[in-house]
């Protein structure tokens, strides 16, 4: 099943958070199902192939979506780590992860939905304590709430993506600019 889900985060933990898309007014939510969870393994390539999840898998993956998503605001904005968020991650990453393994077709990961929870937060824990923390910023698109890692020219990257949040806001701002130059040459 695709689902098209978008990755423009730069890092698989920041585009796992992101899966709570709209935190600030609609929220919608990606894993509503335990297919869509697996969808998610399998489109970031994580994992090659994933044993089917079930409501638990679920329910596991939206806590450490959360606390992902708390830890990182966290960093990003200087504050000390959520407590709590930090255990369900440091307990995230204390299980067996997903174990790539080699084939002659190349590199083959076949997991579990709890295996590939426990590579997320082992991910999690390397962006959060890594060298990409200072490069974290938030969407300017004020609907969005994803975090990612800005590696543009200067740090003046001002959207997750073009195609998901910057051509919209660039589009607002050129429709509002033309309303102002008709309104100021109707006068």
């Amino acid at each position: 099943m695709n689902l098209d889900h978008v990755f423009v985060c730069g890092h698989p933990a920041l585009d796992f958070a992101a899966t709570l898309r709209a935190r600030r007014s609609t929220r919608f939510e990606m894993f509503v199902a335990p297919d869509r969870l697996n969808a998610w393994y399998l489109e970031s390539g994580l994992v090659d192939t994933i044993t089917p999840a079930e409501e638990g898998d679920v329910r596991e993956a939206i806590a450490l979506r959360e606390a992902l998503y708390r830890l990182v605001t966290d960093r990003r904005l200087g504050e000390d780590f959520d407590r709590e968020a930090l255990a369900v991650l440091n307990a995230a990453a204390r299980q067996a992860p997903a174990t790539p393994q080699l084939t002659r077709a190349g590199r083959h990961t076949d997991a579990t939905p709890g295996q590939a929870l426990a590579t997320l937060a082992r991910l999690g824990v390397e962006l959060l304590s890594g060298p990409d923390v200072p490069l974290l910023k938030e969407c300017g698109n004020p609907e969005c709430t994803r975090v990612y890692i800005d590696r543009s020219r200067g740090m003046r990257r001002q959207w997750c993506g073009m195609e998901s949040c910057g051509n919209k806001i660039k589009a607002a701002a050129y429709r509002a600019r033309k309303r102002t130059t008709s309104v100021a040459a109707g006068n």
